[in-house]
């Protein structure tokens, strides 16, 4: 994992190792929307899809849900004189952001995730690098 962690940039250590956060508005994937899959910048692991991406106005990626159970760990943050959410990943434990009671869809929750937390892998580049089983996923969103 050292190895790993070397390779991050400085911004990408802060946000996910030391609870950092990224300006909004000023990160790689406020406003993307292509279609692919959001993974844990450390190991890979899937986090979001794009399907569940949605424009929350607030700067940062934006996501209904993450793409399946066991991906997130979720815990108390009292930081900042506020009461949140704060959302980790379970299998690099790294940082990614918070949750929020303020979302669309049936649960209304908005997961507001740092971009240097992430790495986006493209639809088209998705079954190359290994997620080809996230693929029905975004085609039947991409279908409605």
């Amino acid at each position: 994992m050292d190895e790993k962690l070397n390779k991050l940039t400085p911004l990408q250590y802060s946000v996910t190792k030391e609870c950092g956060t990224e300006p909004p508005f000023k990160n790689e994937y406020w406003d993307n929307h292509r279609p692919g899959i959001y993974v844990d910048i450390i190991d890979g692991r899937p986090l979001f899809v794009s399907s569940d991406k949605f424009d929350s106005g607030s700067g940062w990626p934006s996501f209904t849900a993450p793409v399946g159970t066991g991906t997130i760990a979720e815990k108390k943050d009292a930081s900042l004189g506020m009461e949140r959410i704060e959302v980790r990943s379970k299998s690099s434990d790294s940082h990614l952001g918070h949750v929020f009671p303020d979302g669309p869809g049936p649960k209304g929750l908005r997961y507001c995730i740092n971009s240097a937390a992430l790495r986006f892998v493209p639809l088209e580049e998705m079954e190359k690098e290994g997620y080809g089983e996230y693929l029905p996923l975004i085609r039947e969103a991409g279908k409605k």
